[in-house]
């Protein structure tokens, strides 16, 4: 049994589908039972803030797909560990590369890692570049107009597919070889958001543009919403240049044997989500 953590988010939810794609039994975890578009997953309900929640969840399940950032990592491991887990498969980033522990995405990455390190378990880390679905953040704006506006609008990002990351982490759970691995992951092609945005509007048949907002715009929009230290730790990934996602990695096809999804096909693919917007 694997039991998925974040089993309703984007990649937890296509690490869900592909365990059920492949015929192995998925557990997905959840805080409070829900309606699931895999209705034969078996839901249990539980806190990871909580590891004490988790013990029926963790019945009979010999992997996971974890998360990072739980208030007590070491104490979650140690739990699935006395409940007999056997390999563990974190979704990190390549900030944990960064030694940076002032940077607050950095620091918890690198915490989740080296609490998954010390566990004494089988473990995986995925270090993706940015999700191709963080394009949904752009529905309200598209509800209302023809113009995206965003921040970092000179920065290319070789965006990964959520989809392609679930593949790659049901293989380091199913299979061995995997095991003490850190998979960086990206998609085939680096893409300003300009750029994205002239992809979608050709697969919506809308005339969309794209507004590069200044730093001074960016914090504006982002105060309130996101916060302080995360604004920060974005303006020093993107604006000052201490994390590149530009680059493109073999490691889809190399560990999965498909190549990794276009941003063209990952927006076919969600294509309703925003026709639904006008």
């Amino acid at each position: 049994m694997i039991l998925v953590t974040g089993a309703t988010g984007n990649v937890g939810g296509e690490v869900v589908r592909a365990l059920v794609r492949a015929g192995q039994p998925a557990r997905a975890l959840v805080r409070a039972r829900t309606e699931l578009p895999e209705h034969a997953v078996e839901q249990a309900v539980g806190d990871l803030d909580e590891p004490g929640s988790l013990d029926a969840a963790l019945d009979g399940v010999r992997g996971v797909f974890l998360l990072p950032g739980y208030r007590d990592m070491p104490g979650l491991l140690d739990r699935f560990r006395r409940a007999g887990v056997e390999r563990v498969v974190l979704l990190s980033s390549l900030a944990a590369v960064s030694k940076d522990t002032r940077n607050a995405v950095s620091q918890y990455m690198i915490a989740s890692e080296t609490a998954v390190r010390e566990s004494g378990l089988a473990w995986t880390f995925l270090r993706p570049n940015a999700f191709m679905s963080n394009t949904l953040r752009w529905l309200p704006q598209l509800r209302t107009g023809d113009v995206v506006a965003d921040a970092f609008g000179d920065v290319p990002i070789a965006s990964v597919d959520p989809y392609d990351i679930a593949a790659v982490a049901v293989r380091a759970l199913l299979d061995p070889g995997h095991e003490g691995r850190a998979y960086p992951l990206s998609g085939p092609e680096r893409l300003l958001p300009a750029q994205r945005v002239a992809v979608l509007a050709d697969v919506l048949g809308r005339e969309l543009r794209f507004h590069a907002l200044t730093d001074e715009e960016a914090r504006a929009d982002m105060t309130g919403r996101v916060p302080e230290e995360y604004i920060r730790a974005f303006f020093s990934f993107y604006s000052d240049g201490t994390l590149d996602e530009s680059q493109i990695y073999p490691t889809v096809e190399e560990v999965t044997g498909t190549p990794p999804r276009t941003f063209r096909q990952w927006a076919l693919a969600h294509r309703t989500a925003f026709t639904l917007c006008r």
